[in-house]
């Protein structure tokens, strides 16, 4: 399971000294209990890896909105530690579809469900997550579903 993992990799960089590691892997842990205690009020069961992935994404997310932000902002230490993390955070995250990929997928659902405008937008949206979540850049997704049916 990705949570033994994120867990086995903060012990062993503990181990070495790494500190900047450790902090970002004690960082993803503590979101992904963060995660934990909200998911107890829910009535909803989702699959612990589906859960991890989500929060690592949201993660990594944020990571490069940071990035771009202090870039802009000609704060390059800060970018640089925001991208420390990022890379830590990938390491966990599964392989990502490629563009080509995703546009089939798309493809593939508007011909399932009928999809023929922009109005269709959502549903397709939402069949894409629910098959495609954990290995694709919904915000990515979103501008090439908005291109093929638009």
């Amino acid at each position: 399971m990705l949570r033994d993992d994120i867990k086995t990799a903060t012990v062993s960089a503990m181990k070495a000294g790494d500190k900047e590691r450790t902090a970002a892997l004690r960082l993803i842990g503590a979101k992904i209990k963060d995660r934990d205690i909200e998911m107890r009020t829910s009535s909803k069961e989702v699959d612990d890896d589906a859960l991890v992935i989500d929060v690592l994404q949201k993660m990594a997310k944020q990571r490069r909105e940071s990035i771009t932000m202090y870039v802009d902002g000609g704060r390059e230490e800060l970018a640089e530690q925001e991208r420390a993390e990022l890379a830590v955070i990938e390491e966990f995250l599964p392989k990502q579809m490629s563009e080509d990929e995703t546009r089939a997928a798309i493809n593939q659902i508007k011909q399932e469900i009928g999809a023929e405008s922009i109005k269709d937008m959502g549903r397709v949206m939402a069949e894409l997550k629910a098959r495609h979540g954990t290995v694709l850049d919904m915000s990515k997704a979103s501008s090439l579903v908005k291109e093929s049916l638009g």
